[in-house]
């Protein structure tokens, strides 16, 4: 484990070379980082981050973005996680895994009212429909695991909310 300064992420280039599989799970909020921080994070992070490990040999990279990324999106979060997904591609690995989840479930140390109230909602709603509006993290992780092990559906594959339960659970 390597702990990067991600200001300065050009000088920790050795900590990305080596590796055959990148996973990226990198991500903040508008509300803890505002709007610049949010974008910078998200988007710019992520491709250096990529960039770097592609330089360093890494051929397949699995990106966890979110359910309805959209670069054109009015949405400033879609629209971020569109162009992060474009950015990730054009970085020319060979093979690219995106996955696109709904609404995480998951416990945080910190206090996100509003998404506690979402999650405490789409637990309930998860039981009806249980692949619709969210996913436990547990499962976005296992599916990230499973799409290194699994052969690839073409260079660049993306995962809906529903592809990630199935994957998931192989």
């Amino acid at each position: 484990q390597v702990v990067v300064d991600f200001e300065r992420l050009s000088e920790h280039a050795a900590a990305f070379r080596g590796h055959d599989v990148g996973f990226c799970c990198l991500g903040t909020t508008r509300a803890k980082a505002g709007v610049d921080g949010f974008i910078r994070v998200d988007r710019d992070y992520v491709a250096q981050a990529a960039e770097l490990a592609r330089a360093g040999g890494c051929k397949h990279f699995v990106l966890q973005s979110s359910r309805g990324a959209n670069q054109r999106s009015r949405f400033l979060y879609l629209r971020v996680k569109g162009e992060v997904e474009n950015l990730v591609q054009a970085v020319g690995f060979d093979r690219c895994t995106i996955l696109r989840p709904a609404v995480l479930l998951c416990k945080r140390q910190e206090s996100r009212p509003m998404e506690w109230i979402a999650q405490q909602f789409l637990g309930v709603v998860a039981w009806v429909f249980p692949t619709a509006y969210s996913i436990p993290v547990e499962m976005v992780a296992r599916a990230m695991v499973a799409s290194v092990l699994q052969p690839g559906k073409g260079k660049v594959e993306v995962l809906e909310n529903g592809d990630i339960h199935k994957l998931g659970k192989a």
